[in-house]
């Protein structure tokens, strides 16, 4: 079914979108006339845009076809170590330089977050705002850019940690001990809470990644 042209975005940005939304997962094959019937543009920006996201390694060549790229063991290692440190850093920031509003948003979004823990994709997706207002909080536009890339390559990611037993209430008391720390002022205290909350994301990830081999 062709959807309505949306002026505000770009078949790059339509694309993306659907990557990141888990419309298009790692390994399924993009093809240029159907992806121009899906967001109802032409085939021309559609090849640009696929061009474009292969040069990012967001697509990777399959024979002569275009597939959503894979995180192998070490990609992801390697994704989690720059997030760990640049969301540290926002952390670090926001505690530095947000505003009670920021920091009353970000209290609700924790409380509002609780509905969600039977809702493992909804929750991935209540998870990312959470992330996305603390790189906001930060006030720091080049900060907020890099962590903009290293979240697009999350969406490779096949599943969400979320989705372990029992990791979704951990992770929302994780996400108040941020906030808590960040409405303190206290800069050390919501950079290592933080860091210690990705670690573990990376934990439960590196044994969901086990169990299935």
């Amino acid at each position: 079914m062709t959807q309505g042209r949306t002026p505000q975005k770009d078949a790059y940005t339509l694309i993306l979108d659907a990557i990141d939304s888990g419309v298009y997962r790692p390994g399924d094959r993009l093809v240029e006339s159907e992806l121009a019937d899906r967001f109802g543009v032409s085939r021309t920006p559609i090849r640009e845009a696929l061009q474009r996201l292969e040069t990012q390694s967001l697509l990777a060549r399959d024979g002569r076809s275009l597939i959503v790229a894979s995180l192998d063991h070490n990609q992801m290692a390697e994704l989690y170590a720059v997030r760990t440190e640049l969301e540290g850093l926002a952390a670090r920031l926001a505690a530095r330089h947000a505003t009670e509003e920021e920091v009353r948003v970000l209290r609700d979004m924790v409380a509002d977050d609780r509905a969600l823990l039977n809702d493992p994709p909804a929750l991935a997706r209540a998870n990312r705002r959470f992330h996305k207002q603390i790189h906001l909080a930060s006030h720091n536009r080049f900060l907020v850019q890099q962590l903009d890339l290293v979240y697009r390559s999350m969406a490779l990611m096949a599943t969400t940690s979320l989705a372990a037993q029992g990791r979704g209430e951990v992770a929302l008391a994780e996400h108040l001990a941020i906030v808590e720390a960040i409405a303190c002022r206290d800069e050390a205290a919501a950079n290592t809470a933080l860091r210690d909350h990705i670690s573990v994301a990376f934990v439960t990830r590196l044994k969901q990644d086990a169990a299935e081999v």
